[in-house]
C-alpha cells in the first residue's frame, strides 16, 4: 500500500467525543479545586479544546495539519506521562523468606 492509502485508515487514538469528555472534566469546578489544591496552579485545558477541534477537523475534511497537530499532541502526552520516576524501587527477586508464613495476630 501506498503512503496515501495507508492516510486514508489512519483513525485518531481516542474518539472526539473523548477529547471533549477531557476538556469538560479539566474545565469543572472539582477538578480546578483539585488541581489547585495539589498543584497550586489551575490546570490548563486548552489543549484538550484544541484536540477537539482538530479531531472534528480531520473527521469533516481529513486534514492533513489536523492529522499532524493530533499526532504531535499525543506524542508530547505520552512523553509526559513516561518523564515521572518509579515511587518504589523494583526488585530483582524476592526476598529469601517470601515462603515463610506472617507474623499477623502476633504483637510487634
Amino acid at each position: 500500500m501506498a503512503g496515501s492509502d495507508l492516510d486514508a485508515y489512519w483513525r485518531p487514538p481516542r474518539t472526539c467525543e473523548d477529547y471533549w469528555s477531557e476538556f469538560r472534566h479539566c474545565k469543572s469546578l472539582w477538578n480546578r479545586f483539585h488541581n489547585y489544591y495539589t498543584f497550586g496552579t489551575s490546570p490548563t485545558c486548552g489543549q484538550w479544546k484544541e484536540d477537539y477541534a482538530n479531531c472534528k477537523e480531520w473527521e469533516k475534511s481529513n486534514s492533513t495539519q489536523a492529522k499532524g497537530a493530533l499526532q504531535q499532541s499525543e506524542r508530547h502526552r505520552v512523553a509526559e506521562q513516561k518523564k515521572f520516576t518509579p515511587v518504589w524501587e523494583l526488585r530483582k527477586e524476592p526476598p529469601r523468606d517470601w515462603h515463610m508464613p506472617l507474623n499477623q495476630g502476633k504483637d510487634s
